[in-house]
């Protein structure tokens, strides 16, 4: 038997089984939503005695959590000194600079900083661009008949755009993608992992380093993108420091790559295990749009984020102490029967579709329009250049990151032709 901090009483074993500690085993990981679907249905508000956190799975209850509680939820250098983890200083001055762990009105003050870049005006003046390298990609590997959709187009284009955005040397990309595997892989693992910490100090400090190069290159010789237009921006006459230009081109570089790359490498699967929306598809492209949001719920690339209470709490029955960690898991809530009509049905021409799919509220991804539109130019070339996309056999690997869900590859085959753009 143990007791949860609401003093309610538990089976040991209803509580491991229920324990997203279970997201370590591969079988679980490849298909989370059987567990995801108990804890909403059993224990939609569930003290995880492994993790040391409250999880919440409900619709109604991620939606209060992404709203009410804080996500300021990163130690300080000097608690982790305390705590005796002063090595891990280098990641906590990064982490406490970056909008993704701040509060009201730290947060809305960088947010106004670093979102105009990201305007759906904005992104919509940049799809014919996007539209040109989705083909350009395509064109490399469409008379070879095959091709791993991971690396030929999934990875490349958002590593192509977001090198774009934030103005720095295209030639960079491949060393940014690897550092932002690596950063993600801590954002999304909330096990303790303590034999990667040395492999993401040195991570940290080679993209700081790197963006603080960038910096003081774009103080002598000015480029437009986003690193320039952060170390220039002013909100009131108020302008970011250099530690948080470095440390907001960081989390952008790794949001703009991971989420997209896992939203296109998703997206196809789930339309190669459902030929007959495939099928919708190729007749009616006018459903590209709404497919896209249907991926982003159905498979949704960030999978769960934390919290904290910012008071004492009820929610879901439960009373969930001031300061005690939440997390809430939106690809549960994106799966709830009382808020979306058969959940498990992959059906890309759902309407009512509200997906948390980008979180909610103030820490709505200020990247979501773009992600959707390449999301949607990557889709609609594939539907329209590859009709007969079918998958390789072999065993899909999912990448070892328990919070942003992506394929490590996905080997497809089509039709060998010359490129037809």
């Amino acid at each position: 038997m143990s007791v949860s901090p609401d003093g309610a009483i538990s089976r040991s074993t209803g509580a491991s089984a229920l324990s997203l500690y279970h997201l370590l085993d591969p079988d679980v990981l490849a298909n989370p939503y059987p567990l995801f679907r108990r804890l909403r249905t059993e224990d939609p508000v569930h003290w995880d005695p492994f993790l040391h956190t409250w999880v919440v799975t409900r619709y109604v209850d991620v939606l209060e959590v992404l709203h009410t509680f804080s996500a300021n939820r990163t130690h300080t250098p000097e608690k982790l000194q305390a705590m005796g983890l002063s090595q891990m200083g280098p990641l906590a001055q990064l982490m406490v600079k970056q909008m993704l762990f701040m509060d009201p009105p730290a947060h809305t003050r960088l947010r106004a900083l670093a979102s105009y870049a990201f305007s759906p005006a904005r992104v919509a003046v940049l799809r014919s661009h996007i539209r040109e390298i989705v083909n350009r990609l395509l064109d490399e590997v469409q008379k070879k008949g095959q091709m791993d959709l991971i690396a030929d187009l999934a990875e490349p284009l958002p590593g192509i755009v977001t090198a774009e955005m934030l103005g720095v040397p295209l030639s960079d990309r491949h060393q940014l993608k690897d550092w932002s595997a690596d950063f993600a892989e801590m954002l999304g693992n909330f096990q303790h992992n303590p034999e990667h910490a040395p492999r993401m100090l040195r991570t940290v400090q080679n993209m700081t380093a790197y963006f603080r190069d960038r910096v003081r290159e774009l103080k002598d010789i000015p480029r437009e993108g986003l690193v320039h237009s952060l170390m220039t921006a002013e909100v009131d006459g108020d302008r970011l420091t250099e530690e948080e230009v470095v440390a907001n081109s960081i989390v952008t570089m790794v949001g703009g790559q991971e989420t997209t790359t896992n939203l296109i490498g998703n997206g196809v699967l789930t339309l190669l295990r459902n030929p007959g929306e495939m099928e919708k598809l190729q007749r009616d492209q006018s459903l590209i749009p709404t497919a896209v949001e249907e991926m982003l719920r159905y498979e949704s690339p960030s999978q769960h984020t934390g919290r904290l209470a910012p008071e004492d709490v009820e929610l879901g029955g439960k009373v969930i102490r001031k300061g005690q960690a939440v997390m809430a898991v939106m690809a549960a809530a994106n799966r709830d029967p009382e808020r979306f009509p058969d959940p498990d049905r992959f059906d890309v021409a759902r309407a009512d579709n509200r997906h948390l799919a980008f979180g909610y509220a103030a820490h709505f991804c200020f990247g979501a329009a773009l992600a959707r539109v390449e999301g949607q130019e990557a889709l609609e070339a594939i539907v329209r250049r590859l009709p007969s996309l079918e998958s390789q056999p072999g065993t899909l690997v999912w990448r070892n990151n328990l919070g942003l869900r992506g394929l490590t590859a996905l080997p497809v085959k089509f039709q060998a032709s010359h490129a037809v753009t």
